[in-house]
């Protein structure tokens, strides 16, 4: 689910609004290590962009983390 997860983030990633339903969605059946993965995912992908809405659903990047 995460590869399908991330398939959907990236398309619907030119909407700030279906960007942060999507990723709710998401965070319902993922489990705890993907959701680690995705976290990180989000941050190196869509950081910049949507700073606030991956660090209110995920969390701030680990120590590291190129953001």
């Amino acid at each position: 689910m995460l590869e399908y997860t991330k398939l959907i983030l990236e398309k619907v990633s030119f909407d700030r609004k279906l960007f942060e339903k999507e990723l709710r969605k998401a965070l319902a059946y993922l489990t705890g290590d993907e959701r680690m993965s995705l976290k990180g995912w989000c941050w190196s992908k869509f950081g910049p962009r949507y700073q606030r809405v991956v660090n209110k659903y995920l969390g701030k990047p680990s120590k590291g983390a190129n953001v």
